[in-house]
């Protein structure tokens, strides 16, 4: 399958649920592409099923205000299960009291329960990754003159040579630099032909945030996710995953679309740790919407970054699983979104309840101790994320940055709109805009400015 049709059917996807663009014209080719990638993907979904030994899941909530089904956005009808898993207790019940016993018991602890029924276990031998720098160019970027580096990670694919596997990568580097910089890394989106993002005449174009970077003398680098793993259910026989897999279906607690994705970010570190000028000490790890929910399990996985910048991440990042309220885990657990997680988290849309999870997202902030983080959100636009649902997440997460005698989250009160909480290891700020990240860049640099001095 063609990487450009994977392109289109995760921005077709994106504007469902978002209504982004403009204008979506497809050729019939990819109509033709788009009907064979569903077929496929309703083939493995109900293949999963069926190792679950589950025939339907209970139906998600829809973004279409009107809909008999839609999605609740008051927060006095929010339902909240009682029994959010306590951080620092033990599956014993009993509490843990130290921060040896945090990293050496209760820490694995919780990574085997995402491991199993959430995000899914990342193959033991993965092969080798040769990174080839395919084109250097001297640009302007804004004021800046910079360096633009192409490259492409090229998997060893010798155990099964019919699946090929390459990560994408562009690393922006101020001319002028001196000495190791520190490096903003995001996972990107790319516009495939045939699709326009919406503008406005009257809007005023932001800084990018590549020239917000530059300008601080760091480095700005770009992955693209869908170049090594696709974003549906058809792509898991193909990319990482499916090279890992010989092609054949996945397992119950095989990784899943997000987990791919956050070993491509492990791997652009891998390579960054090579590169004298980069400092790999300071890298941070940036993602929005489906890619702030990878942004999220790379740095719960990978201690090595040192900060992120988790926006809009919503269900299956750092929204409470436990909250009715914007996208819920039946939506994730649809055919839509399952290949995001490993096949068992399905089970908690039907027969299982969200009670059922032993495991919650404030726990994935909990792995992320004592690391500082940025959680963003925007206003009306972005409430299918649910910001309360993220901040709460963050507040459950303060009794392990304790542990380390540091600041989680040092406020308890949901803020108002556009008041920032950025004193403690754990950020927080909703902005006025939507579903964007754009608001709130000035003030993650600025946070991560100040945890890199």
């Amino acid at each position: 399958m063609k990487k450009g049709y994977f392109l289109l059917l995760f921005f077709c996807s994106i504007a469902f649920h978002f209504n982004l663009f403009a204008q979506v014209i497809r050729t019939p080719e990819q109509d033709s592409l788009m009907a064979q990638t569903l077929r496929k993907t309703k083939l493995d979904y109900a293949n999963m099923m069926s190792q679950l030994g589950i025939t339907s899941i209970r139906q998600g909530v829809s973004g279409t205000p009107t809909a008999v089904n839609a999605a609740n956005y008051d927060e006095t009808k929010v339902v909240i299960f009682p029994n959010l898993p306590p951080v620092l207790t033990f599956q014993n019940g009993k509490t843990v009291k130290s921060l040896k016993a945090w990293e050496g018991q209760r820490v694995p602890e919780i990574f085997e329960l995402f491991d199993r029924e959430i995000y899914g276990r990342v193959p033991a031998n993965i092969p080798k990754i040769n990174w080839v720098l395919t084109s250097t160019q001297e640009e302007k970027l804004g004021e800046y003159f910079v360096i633009v580096e192409k490259l492409q990670g090229m998997v060893d694919n010798n155990s099964y040579p019919s699946i090929e596997v390459k990560i994408d990568l562009t690393l922006t580097i101020p001319k002028d630099a001196k000495g190791k910089i520190p490096v903003i890394t995001e996972f990107a989106f790319v516009f495939p032909p045939g699709m326009r993002p919406l503008s406005s005449a009257n809007s005023v174009p932001e800084i990018s945030w590549q020239q917000q970077v530059i300008s601080r003398g760091w480095a700005a680098a770009v992955i693209i996710p869908t170049s090594f793993q696709a974003d549906n259910g058809a792509g898991l026989t193909k990319g990482i995953i499916g090279l890992m897999n010989q092609g054949k279906f996945r397992k119950q607690d095989d990784w899943g679309t997000l987990r791919a994705w956050a070993w491509g970010a492990s791997s652009v570190l891998d390579y960054f740790e090579t590169r004298p000028n980069l400092d790999s000490k300071h890298v941070g790890i940036f993602g929005h919407s489906r890619f702030g929910k990878a942004a999220s399990v790379t740095m719960a996985y990978d201690k090595r970054f040192a900060t992120a910048f988790i926006c809009s991440s919503g269900a299956g990042g750092l929204k409470i699983h436990r909250r009715n309220f914007g996208e819920v885990v039946e939506n994730v657990a649809s055919s839509n979104e399952y290949h995001w997680m490993a096949g068992n988290f399905i089970k908690y849309a039907g027969p299982l309840q969200w009670s059922d999870l032993p495991i919650d997202s404030h726990e994935l902030i909990a792995l992320m101790a004592p690391r500082p983080i940025f959680i963003s959100a925007g206003s009306a636009g972005d409430l299918w994320a649910d910001p309360k649902g993220m901040f709460d997440a963050g507040i459950g997460a303060n009794p392990a940055y304790a542990l380390y005698k540091k600041l989680g989250l040092s406020k308890t009160n949901f803020p108002d709109l556009g008041q920032g909480i950025l004193d403690g290891q754990i950020g927080f700020r909703q902005h006025e805009k939507g579903h964007t990240p754009g608001p709130n860049w000035p003030y993650f640099l600025d946070f991560a400015a100040k945890q890199f001095k």
